[in-house]
């Protein structure tokens, strides 16, 4: 593997998956149609540290780096756009984040809604035809999310379960129960990639990815104007982002309902080892690989009582509010998750230490002027 398309390149996640990648000899193409950026603005929810944009930040990065990450401003649902990056490139794997990833903002109206159907959908359509045109080759690699299983009453496996029926086995894919639109829509996309996989013999990696915390990565942490972005409204931030931030800014701890909800967790160092080690052992063709992206689980209640404890340690005084739960959702389940093809493959875990949260505090510490408390809690609701 020599050329890397991201798809979705300004994002939390897609700028540190492109300086990753280039870092390590990669040539690398970021797109992006600034969604995000625009969304945040109009929602009046912008994010902790203003952020260059993609081409600056690749400018940045040159300058720190001496290597070249080649940016296109364009809109993966506009096929001839995505086409015609394919054909300059011709990219042997291909990172798709460029998926509406907010569960609350496809909750907000129908026009939300709408809108998170048609682009996460047609983005998934759009690059399996411009794969299948260029490079069938091309390994394909989807950001999913644990949210897509839902929290059924029974183990969760690693995408795939075989299933005994009147005497009778066949292997399936897990049962999806999605508790957003969002998520739905994730649900929907590895359908749609699992049924050209079959047509089409291409490959597809499809990570099912937990909730992410932390800012730094390798790539950026002595300089911040490489760092991503830290969104710590309801709409945009991760749930661990928020709380360190209404820890700092005296907030109370926003957690819904009896807080016994249980999740899979990851730092965002973490997120690129997996991303990168999924692209270095593709599967073959024909084939869908399915890996459950966390490493380490915790409920709600126990995050608050991590970031409470930490924080009154650093001197803040910390409180927790549990808030009548605006989703639709289980608030007592049986969580018990298969995660070790990651592993397999080489993943070294960074656990939620102390030591990783103070550093959390002291980065948020060093913007809270710029935290605007009436953004945090925005009261999105499902019903």
């Amino acid at each position: 593997m020599s050329r890397v398309l991201i798809l979705g390149a300004d994002g939390y996640l897609g700028w540190p998956t492109c300086m990753y990648f280039s870092q390590r000899g990669y040539t690398v193409i970021g797109v992006d149609n600034y969604f995000i950026r625009n969304a945040m603005k109009e929602l009046d929810c912008e994010p902790l540290r203003k952020i260059p944009d993609l081409s600056q930040r690749a400018r940045l990065w040159e300058e720190k780096s001496g290597r070249r990450i080649f940016v296109h401003i364009g809109d993966v649902t506009n096929y001839d756009f995505l086409l015609s990056v394919f054909k300059e490139y011709m990219p042997d794997t291909v990172i798709h984040y460029a998926e509406q990833p907010s569960a609350p903002y496809s909750m907000i109206n129908r026009d939300k809604a709408a809108f998170t159907v048609i682009n996460n959908l047609i983005s998934t359509l759009n690059i399996v035809y411009a794969v299948k045109e260029t490079n069938p080759d091309c390994h394909i690699i989807k950001l999913g999310t644990m949210g897509e299983y839902g929290t059924p009453n029974i183990d969760i496996e690693e995408g795939w379960i075989e299933i005994e029926h009147k005497g009778r086995r066949d292997k399936f894919l897990f049962p999806r129960q999605a508790s957003s639109l969002y998520h739905t829509t994730k649900i929907q996309d590895t359908d749609m990639l699992w049924f050209y996989i079959r047509t089409w013999g291409i490959r597809v990696t499809d990570l099912m990815q937990g909730p992410v915390y932390g800012i730094y990565t390798d790539e950026s942490r002595e300089d911040h104007q490489l760092i991503t972005y830290c969104p710590y409204d309801e709409i945009f931030g991760s749930v661990l982002n928020r709380f360190i931030v209404q820890a700092v800014s005296g907030y109370p701890l926003t957690v819904y309902g009896k807080g016994n909800q249980i999740r899979g967790f990851l730092n965002i160092i973490d997120t690129m080892q997996c991303v990168y080690l999924a692209s270095i052992n593709p599967p073959e063709r024909g084939k869908l690989r399915i890996f459950n992206q966390f490493t380490e689980t915790f409920s709600i209640n126990t995050l608050a009582e991590k970031v409470k404890n930490v924080g009154e340690k650093l001197g803040y005084h910390v409180t927790i509010e549990h808030l009548t739960n605006p989703r639709v959702e289980k608030e007592e389940h049986y969580y018990n998750v298969c995660y070790t093809g990651l592993f397999n493959l080489g993943l070294r875990p960074h656990y939620l230490t102390d030591e990783v949260l103070e550093e959390f505090f002291k980065f948020v510490e060093t913007y809270k002027d710029n935290i605007n408390r009436e953004i945090i809690y925005k009261g999105v609701k499902w019903k």
